[in-house]
């Protein structure tokens, strides 16, 4: 059995991000980059199910430019057995990530396709969904635990209501979330043997895939900076300033 993972190489989850002074975007320049978090326990989870027996082999993806080779070998230190990297200096968005994603699924024929369930740089969430309507594969978002037996894979997963469990028919797609398990420290060790494991690069061509994006962003702007805190002298005067000057988000 095969599980392809990907993963996204984004800004530190510990730096402040900067944007840029023309407002086009966020300043990555001189800022430490790392395996988006909800990537990385993907990967712990796949190679979790290979060290189980459950599968024989983990393959991590990334796209992007050639400094996601990083990631990658990240990737492998954590115990994935090879690496493909998509190579492109365009802006990927989730639609031509799903469809890069779906020509290799259709290449590699994976049996399980784990991605984290969102990227802590956009936020936008619809990479796993758009991969598994593409692919016609059943899928289990924001999964806190996956049992895989039997050609099925039994996902329990947190909804609004309580908990959830699912079971799909592989192959599918899961996409993580947080409470699935917690990733090992990456070891001296690993990491060189990770520089020995296999890593192929492609480019969106050469899997026939248009990359174009669909969307433009017209501006980006920082926050406003938050109010000081006020204290009040008692309860009464909190309700006064409740109803005559808190704001409704």
């Amino acid at each position: 059995m095969k599980i392809l993972v990907a993963v996204k190489r984004v800004v530190d989850y510990n730096v402040k991000v900067r944007v840029k002074s023309d407002g086009s975007g966020v300043d990555i320049s001189d800022v430490k980059m790392s395996m988006n978090p909800f990537d990385e326990i993907a990967v712990e989870e796949a190679v979790r199910l290979r060290e189980a027996g459950i599968a024989t082999e983990v393959l991590v993806v990334s796209c992007g430019v050639a400094q996601c080779q990083e990631t990658l070998r990240t990737a492998m230190a954590i115990g994935a057995d090879r690496a493909i990297l998509i190579e492109s200096a365009d802006e990927l968005q989730p639609l031509a990530v799903a469809k890069i994603l779906k020509a290799l699924v259709d290449r590699e024929q994976p049996s399980l396709v784990i991605l984290g369930k969102q990227a802590i740089d956009d936020d936008s969430n619809q990479t796993g969904q758009m991969l598994a309507a593409l692919a016609g594969l059943p899928q289990a978002t924001f999964a806190s635990k996956v049992v895989v037996a039997d050609g099925k894979a039994t996902v329990s997963r947190e909804v609004d209501g309580g908990a959830e469990t699912l079971s799909l028919k592989l192959p599918a797609v899961v996409t993580t979330d947080l409470r699935l398990n917690e990733p090992r420290y990456v070891t001296l060790p690993n990491i060189m043997k990770a520089k020995k494991k296999p890593l192929g690069r492609l480019k969106p061509a050469d899997l026939g895939v248009d990359v174009t994006p669909r969307l433009k962003t017209l501006k980006v702007v920082e926050p406003r900076n938050r109010s000081a805190g006020v204290i009040v002298p008692d309860v009464k005067a909190l309700i006064e300033k409740l109803k005559n000057e808190a704001k409704v988000l």
